[in-house]
């Protein structure tokens, strides 16, 4: 059993309950008995009594005092739970593009989850656990991508970093690029994209759809795209920036500019006329390529995403030049 502690409270935990607090620093501490140190005035936040729902700011002081439970991890065999849990920490090694005090950036495959749903097994949130701090602070999801999109996935290490890159995309202080193969040519080579979204229940689950303005649950939706490189009037390679961040949004404005997204399982339809191209896998060929976000920690972090395997197997056939597109990634 350890003596009294003194722990100052860091930038990252303000506005952290403190029985939050104590869950992150002390996790083999129960709620009852936090309680029970908090009414005898042993737990103390500078050197005044509080409440279970205080809330700490950095530079207080959190006096512990010695604490009757086994804190430690124990050691010995691993159980089936660690297994998964380092099985799932190798994963998502392989999927990392940037690391650093504040941010991790991955590399999401496509057909992986980021968040669970029903029948989903395994997820990028419930792999993230595998990644837990010392402190017992597990990484934090800050935006989403498509299960079936591949790409540039912001991961916060910290409360804080969560709290400020949370922030960037509310305020639409990101710039996201993304990679698409469609159907046919635009007939513009770039142009914005303007209309209403709103979300109808299918036999195939959710499914967005353009609505007129005022229509209930409507949100507006903005895209722009340009045309990097055709392969004849069949495909068009294209550079696609969501200014709002609504579900399918790319999926759904690249449909209604009648150019529908290669392999698209919601928004491409069939069309008699028109053959899928040969030697092309049939999965979505849309692409999270490039994000620019302020750092938490000052400056700009800006990351670009390699190719998933499919999609670089359809720009071999197609014969499309992938350094044409890398240089407009920074």
């Amino acid at each position: 059993m350890a003596g009294i502690e003194h722990i100052t409270v860091n930038a990252d935990e303000a506005g952290m309950r403190l029985d939050r607090w104590f869950k992150t620093h002390y996790p083999g501490l129960g709620f009852g008995q936090l309680q029970k140190l908090l009414r005898s005035g042993q737990v103390r936040v500078d050197g005044g009594r509080v409440k279970t729902d205080a809330r700490v700011q950095p530079g207080q002081v959190v006096r512990v005092p010695p604490l009757d439970v086994d804190l430690k991890v124990k050691n010995g065999p691993i159980g089936q739970h660690d297994l998964k849990h380092s099985e799932d920490g190798e994963l998502l090694s392989r999927m990392l593009l940037h690391e650093d005090e504040k941010v991790f950036v991955l590399n999401k495959p496509a057909g992986l989850a980021v968040q669970g749903g029903s029948g989903l097994n395994r997820h990028i949130d419930q792999m993230l656990e595998a990644w837990t701090s010392k402190k017992g602070e597990k990484p934090r999801l800050v935006h989403r991508l498509d299960r079936d999109t591949s790409g540039v996935l912001v991961v916060a290490r910290t409360r804080g970093a969560a709290q400020k890159l949370t922030a960037a995309f509310r305020e639409r202080d990101t710039k996201k690029t993304y990679w698409a193969l469609v159907k046919g040519v635009p007939r513009k080579r770039e142009d914005k994209i303007s209309t209403w979204l709103v979300k109808e229940q299918t036999i195939d689950g959710d499914r967005m759809r353009i609505a007129k303005h005022g229509e209930e649950g409507a949100d507006h939706a903005i895209s722009y795209y340009r045309v990097l490189e055709t392969a004849g009037q069949n495909l068009a390679w294209l550079e696609m920036e969501p200014y709002t961040g609504r579900t399918h949004q790319l999926r759904v404005h690249a449909l209604h500019l009648g150019h529908p997204i290669l392999g698209d399982p919601k928004y491409f339809v069939e069309d008699h006329n028109w053959d899928f191209p040969g030697g092309m896998q049939k999965r979505l060929h849309l692409h999270a390529r490039h994000i620019d976000i302020p750092h938490p920690n000052g400056g700009r972090l800006k990351v670009t995403a390699p190719l998933p395997p499919h999609m670089v197997q359809s720009w071999n056939l197609l014969g499309l030049d992938l350094e044409s597109g890398a240089r407009d990634d920074d």
